[in-house]
């Protein structure tokens, strides 16, 4: 598997693995290639992404779970060669029946040994390639013997299988044709590689052919440094007497950079008046984080559905404290909201360099047996703590569940919560801290001391090699209710930011940010929002064609941003906002300011 991009053009490995093989393994070989093509153009082209390994990967009848595709697709994974195809089909199984049947299990929402058109639908629009309604009812018609609108298990089984071999045969005809196509091709006079233009490069600063970009500068702003200011935040008073609701949540940052964080939904029976607070939690309070500004985690509250003009944005925790605490108070009425956490990415990001050794995880006692290190089962309770979402100390099958779909992407199926009940110490139902090093231990013991495993689990949950937490930052939320004794508040999803999330932010800035008609563009805007704290320059392009601009804000003092660049270009599409730039203080001991000049390029 390479780490790094490798050239294009080798020798086939695809004829190196031919030479000797039976009529079982050229079988077998074939059946890769097929599958291989599903995913680029040619063998000598190399997968280039998970989800393009994924694809290849189904087409063999394998449908690996997101723990697997972890382990060949590591965090300095480029690409993979179709060697490294076939070695990943040599060690990972097709698709069994047991593998089936968790399956239907987790599908059957309801228990009741049957897959109707709705359980299959929710599941068939939500996970992989989008499927329509009357996809989903051909599907169950092709198999349905019975005609109940329903599956059985048999019934399933076939449905899967004959999608598999569908897939499978379309591959084959895919190899075949592409190979009648290359004979007809080297078969014609002068036939050779086809010349075709390379596309030009994205147009970089001065590139352009207007000679007069039209330019504005803003005026400069000072910020006091924010560590100095020793804000207390307006609590109301007697907060004591409000109902309080809380839950722990945890932001990690995913391999494309973008965040994946708990979400939560909030029933109100009743119209009241809320007080909301979200601050990162340390988990090491006795060590000196002095020099390091705290992660910037917003909260932002949505409506269910959007209002007339369109918009869910209800409120966002504006005012924050000294150490990272932020806060909104309003009047809500009774309904269902969503609260989405958000961090800008300036100071939780995507990890620049690597520890230069790896922390030991496993070592042999003096029976011979692998255990657990003291380093490893301190890694561990610290996971445990953040997924112990309602801080009792315990882990409920919820809990427990959340905490699979983020380290493999599946929720935990009955038989699996069995093993946990007979295996491990568990109190009231729930799961101890004891008994999640157990269950950590005996993975370690099934894998006969292999690691692998257990980084993949470590690296989701936003670990390096030396054990330390540099891509997550776990959060704890509180919110009170002054008028609403019987209000609720629960984990709905852990997902990725939305578009929801995006709007939000856009709108967050539009409502309270400065606005600027940008010159000689009559349908193009730029809003400005600064607080002590923050600045974010979202751009808003009203006209029929897209926009593009120059946003230079290099000239910020004392600054970090969530992009690379202080200086870039942006387009903006034709009715659509883009966040230009989020900017922080880079150290909050030390005065800070913004400025920003735009330039309209086109």
């Amino acid at each position: 598997m390479s780490t790094r991009s490798r050239p294009s053009s080798r020798p086939s490995s695809a004829r190196r693995h031919e030479e000797g093989k039976s009529p079982r393994d050229q079988d077998l070989l074939y059946e890769y290639k097929a599958a291989y093509l599903v995913a680029v153009d040619d063998l000598t082209d190399e997968i280039d992404s998970k989800e393009k390994l994924n694809l290849a990967l189904q087409q063999t009848g394998r449908n690996p779970s997101r723990k697997t595709l972890d382990k060949y697709w590591k965090r300095n994974t480029v690409s993979l060669t179709f060697d490294d195809f076939c070695d990943i089909c040599k060690k990972e199984p097709v698709t069994s029946e047991d593998d089936l049947m968790k399956a239907f299990k987790k599908i059957d929402l309801n228990g009741d040994g049957y897959i109707s058109h709705s359980e299959l639908y929710k599941i068939m629009t939500t996970k992989g390639e989008k499927m329509t309604k009357e996809e989903v009812r051909t599907m169950i018609d092709e198999v349905d013997e019975n005609k109940d609108g329903k599956l059985d298990y048999r019934e399933f089984c076939k449905m899967v299988l004959s999608t598999t071999k569908e897939s499978q045969k379309a591959a084959r005809e895919r190899l075949e044709k592409k190979g009648k196509l290359k004979r007809i091709s080297s078969s014609r006079p002068g036939s050779g590689r086809e010349q075709t233009s390379e596309a030009s490069p994205r147009s970089r600063k001065g590139d352009h052919p207007n000679p007069l970009p039209r330019s504005k500068k803003t005026e400069e702003r000072s910020m006091s440094p924010v560590a100095n200011k020793r804000i207390k935040l307006p609590e109301p008073k007697r907060i004591k007497d409000w109902t309080r609701l809380h839950s722990k949540g945890c932001m990690y940052v995913d391999e494309d950079g973008t965040f994946t964080s708990h979400q939560y939904s909030l029933r109100l029976p009743d119209d009241t008046s809320v007080w909301v607070t979200i601050e990162p939690i340390d988990l090491h309070p006795e060590e000196d984080h002095s020099k390091k500004p705290p992660v910037d985690i917003i909260l932002f509250v949505l409506r269910d559905k959007p209002d007339r003009d369109g918009n869910r944005l209800v409120t966002f925790t504006e005012q924050r404290d000294s150490k990272g605490k932020y806060c909104v108070r309003c009047d809500l009425k009774s309904g269902k909201y969503t609260l989405i956490p958000f961090t800008t990415g300036c100071r939780l990001r995507r990890r620049m360099s690597v520890p230069k050794g790896e922390s030991k995880l496993l070592k042999k006692d003096k029976d011979d047996k692998y255990v657990l290190t003291k380093t490893f089962r301190d890694t561990l309770s610290d996971i445990f703590e953040i997924a112990d979402l309602d801080g009792n100390s315990l882990l409920s099958r919820e809990e427990f569940n959340w905490y699979n779909l983020r380290t493999s992407g599946e929720a935990v199926a009955d038989e699996e919560w069995e093993v946990v009940e007979d295996n491990v110490e568990l109190k009231k139902g729930e799961l101890t801290k004891k008994g999640f090093l157990e269950l950590n231990q005996m993975e370690a013991e099934d894998n006969e001391g292999d690691t692998e495993d257990l980084w993949v689990t470590l690296q989701t949950m936003g670990y390096n090699k030396g054990l330390t937490m540099d891509e997550a930052c776990p959060f704890q939320l509180e919110v009170y209710t002054e008028e609403c004794d019987n209000a609720v508040l629960k984990v709905a999803d852990i997902q990725a930011g939305s578009s929801a999330l995006h709007e939000a932010v856009c709108q967050s800035v539009i409502n309270k940010g400065d606005t600027t008609k940008l010159k000689s563009s009559k349908e193009l805007y730029m809003y400005i929002y600064l607080s002590d704290v923050r600045a974010t320059v979202v751009l808003e392009n009203k006209s029929h064609g897209k926009a593009t601009v120059r946003l230079d804000c290099s000239k910020s003092r004392n600054c970090t941003s969530h992009r690379q660049d202080l200086d870039l270009e942006l387009d903006i599409p034709s009715g659509g906002c883009v966040v230009g730039q989020h900017i922080l203080p880079l150290k909050e001991t030390a005065e800070w300011s913004f400025m920003c000049t735009e330039t309209v390029i086109k």
